[in-house]
């Protein structure tokens, strides 16, 4: 039995059609990737879906009792203290009368929150953006739902935080998903089915990313095919009809009738959208060295972010710095540009250089300026690499029409956010361009076309970005933080660091006899230490069965069985979630006493 389904689906924003009579039926067990144009209604389906929006018509169908948990593209903890405070004020843990399902509710966001890296005493405003979005993750998947709903789950998340949600989504937690990303390789990974949202119908294809690509593209070559055909029959009839008189006389009012049919199939045909149009100026060549850093540290309230860094960036290199949130990679970028003093070192910028800079905040863009303004203020003219163009058809090139030319920042989702950023930097010649995380919220499409614009570019290009697909298609070269603020030079994009990094050391083997002057972090006994070593093994045979369970349960003949032996199965499925809520719990508590160790 599906899990959602949507029958005849409507919904419209305004007077642009969302859903236009869409049909989906979720299955349990599937993972879903949701993909399409930014302001195609992907968010919106989801809170559709998520029973937060309400559709125009049709029929929206759940399976009851199911638990749903949504992640939105910009959520964010609650105000409080704490971030676990703000996320038990989000999960309303005081609402709950099961006091043993409350205790199991917290030990299961304890293991979430540690599973994620995250200080559950950090102060809420503190928190980064990439906090906040982990601890949100991990509040979600402590609720254990039924279906999950991920709204660019990726956005804010380091390498390492989005390799934690794969292998967690591929291993079952939750079973079923439906998340919108941009993120290809994540699609690759996790996704089971693909679903594209495309104009207004829902489109289904079986399998991850790289499938949907080629079954895409044989579809639309198919599409264009077919659209020919139709256009030559449809101007043929026209040209019949045209004549009158030989209509009138021979009277053969039945094709008169399939003219006016034609008319209307052909009034009715969904077009492909449009494509934005990218194009790069690098303007004059800049001196053959770009940037040259020497010895350069840099440290915040004692936290060494850069250390006695060597580097030399000539005209043309591609980098690509990579590292986990907080290691620093923004503020590498402010000290190459000069724009941030280093505590100790040398850095001597190169001549002739015009930078463009891609702020991931998107602090250069006023919320209350118009698109007009924001491209070209005071003029309606942008010089581009291609030659002058008028800033309304600068604007179409982004998909930005000329009813909304006038409409202010404020007013644009954040994927049409970045869209617009992107104009304003390419309306400007820039033989270095500096992009801090560009992929965020732009939709496939528009993605791999700001590649292929990449990697025409001539000029120097420092790329920070988490989208794996994205560093190996763009950069020649990788900036790799390896903590305490040492940064390593690698050849090649993000898989080719990943072949090249050096293999985590094996520690020192102790000589026969030694003493270890280390402090027992804990005092456990005997009895407790063996019961932490065979728990993981122990949830994971419960998890086993759990999932096996769940199978057999959501197979199509199940019904045939005995009503003794489903009644078996349901008791068997709610003592499995006792049991594993209690051996996670255990295993949080002991966790805690080795961290304290206090014994």
């Amino acid at each position: 039995m599906p899990l959602i389904t949507l029958q005849d689906a409507e919904l419209a924003f305004g007077l642009t059609p969302l859903l236009d009579r869409a049909n989906l039926a979720v299955q349990p067990n599937e993972r879903i990737g949701l993909i399409g144009r930014n302001g195609t209604g992907k968010s919106s389906l989801l809170k559709v879906i998520a029973g937060q929006l309400q559709l125009d018509s049709g029929v929206y169908g759940r399976d009851e009792g199911l638990r749903i948990a949504y992640v939105e593209q910009e959520s964010a903890p609650p105000d409080a203290p704490t971030l676990r405070e703000s996320l038990a004020v989000a999960a309303a843990f005081e609402a709950l009368h099961d006091e043993r399902e409350r205790w199991a509710c917290e030990a299961r966001l304890t293991e979430f929150l540690h599973r994620f890296g995250l200080d559950e005493s950090r102060p809420t405003v503190t928190a980064s953006g990439g906090e906040r979005k982990r601890a949100m993750l991990a509040l979600a998947l402590a609720r254990q739902p039924d279906l999950l709903l991920l709204d660019e789950p990726t956005n804010h998340l380091d390498i390492d935080g989005i390799t934690l949600l794969e292998d967690l989504l591929v291993s079952g937690q939750p079973k079923s998903v439906i998340l919108i990303t941009h993120d290809r390789a994540f699609l690759d990974r996790v996704a089971t089915r693909i679903i594209e949202l495309d104009r207004g119908l829902l489109r289904s294809y079986p399998g991850n990313f790289a499938a949907y690509q080629v079954r895409k593209s044989d579809q639309l070559a198919a599409e264009e095919v077919m659209n020919r055909k139709f256009d030559k029959f449809w101007a043929q009839e026209e040209v019949w009809i045209r004549k009158g008189v030989e209509a009138r006389r021979t009277r053969n009012e039945g094709r008169v009738r399939r003219l006016e049919a034609l008319r209307i199939e052909r009034a009715a045909r969904r077009e492909r959208l449009g494509k934005v149009q990218l194009s790069l100026d690098a303007g004059e060549r800049s001196g053959k060295l770009v940037a040259e850093l020497e010895g350069v540290s840099k440290s915040f309230d004692g936290n060494l972010v850069v250390s006695d860094l060597d580097l030399r960036i000539m005209r043309g290199d591609r980098f690509g710095l990579i590292g986990p949130n907080g290691a620093g990679k923004s503020t590498l970028i402010k000290l190459i540009l000069g724009t941030l003093q280093a505590d100790t070192g040398t850095i001597r910028l190169g001549t002739h250089l015009q930078i463009a800079y891609f702020d991931q905040m998107r602090e250069q863009l006023d919320p209350e300026r118009t698109l007009v303004d924001t491209i070209c203020p005071g003029s309606e003219w942008v010089e581009t690499a291609t030659g002058r163009k008028h800033v309304m058809s600068y604007l179409n090139d982004f998909l930005f029409p000329p009813q909304r030319a006038n409409a202010p920042v404020k007013m644009l989702s954040g994927g049409e956010r970045n869209r617009l950023l992107l104009a304003r930097l390419f309306a400007q010649p820039a033989n270095l361009l500096v992009l801090d995380e560009p992929t965020n919220d732009l939709d496939i499409e528009s993605l791999e076309l700001l590649e292929d614009t990449l990697q025409g570019y001539t000029g120097t290009l420092l790329l920070v970005s988490h989208d794996r697909a994205f560093l190996d298609n763009v950069v020649t070269q990788t900036l790799v933080a390896e903590g305490d603020g040492n940064w390593k030079e690698y050849v090649g994009g993000y898989s080719d660091w990943l072949a090249q990094r050096p293999k985590a050391a094996a520690p020192p083997a102790k000589p026969v006899g030694a003493v270890s002057r280390e402090k027992p972090k804990a005092k456990m006994s005997f009895k407790e230490q063996r019961e932490l070593d065979t728990l993981p093994q122990e949830i994971e045979a419960l998890e086993h069965e759990q999932q096996a369970l769940v199978a057999r349960m959501s197979s199509a003949d199940y019904h045939k069985r005995g009503a003794d032996a489903i009644k078996a199965d349901r008791k068997r499925a709610a003592d499995l979630e006792h049991l594993l809520a209690a051996k996670f719990e255990r295993w949080s508590a002991l966790d805690q006493k080795i961290a304290s160790g206090n014994g």
